[in-house]
């Protein structure tokens, strides 16, 4: 919820393709506050968000509270032990957390495509580039602070 840039730039890639959404059906790993099951939802999508923490419970509510639970269905629970009765078209999630490294989701992610996604369907987002630069402060060197 504080990383505007990016709950924007997902907002603006899913609505901006609604009609690619439209009677999809779109999997939200890791969905926590639903955010990304709304934006789907309101292009068009029927939703399932999985989430393992008790954040799921606060999703539910802002669900029911934005009128969308007939089109999104939250499920509390670690991926690899739910089935569903279907394949996914999409399946969306913020898997690469901080620095790309951090909330450990790349293995479920890669579980979720494999076993729930349709064939010809999208990981939404499905690559990334990290960018690391190596720095120096000369002040705390030249200190003795390291």
């Amino acid at each position: 919820m504080q990383d505007r840039v990016r709950t924007e730039s997902y907002r603006d890639a899913i609505l901006k393709n609604a009609p690619l959404f439209k009677d999809k059906r779109v999997l939200d790993l890791g969905c926590g506050t639903s955010i990304l099951s709304m934006f789907s939802a309101k292009a068009g999508a029927n939703v399932t968000g999985v989430d393992m923490s008790d954040v799921i419970y606060k999703a539910m509510d802002i669900v029911k509270e934005n009128n969308l639970e007939d089109v999104i269905k939250l499920h509390k629970g670690k991926l690899e032990d739910l089935e569903f009765e279907h394949k996914f078209d999409y399946i969306v999630s913020e898997w690469m957390g901080y620095f790309l490294l951090f909330e450990g989701m790349l293995d479920s992610v890669l579980y979720a495509r494999d076993k729930h996604l349709a064939e010809g369907g999208l990981l939404l987002p499905n690559r990334c580039t990290m960018h690391l630069v190596g720095m120096e402060d000369e002040r705390k060197r030249l200190f003795g602070l390291y």
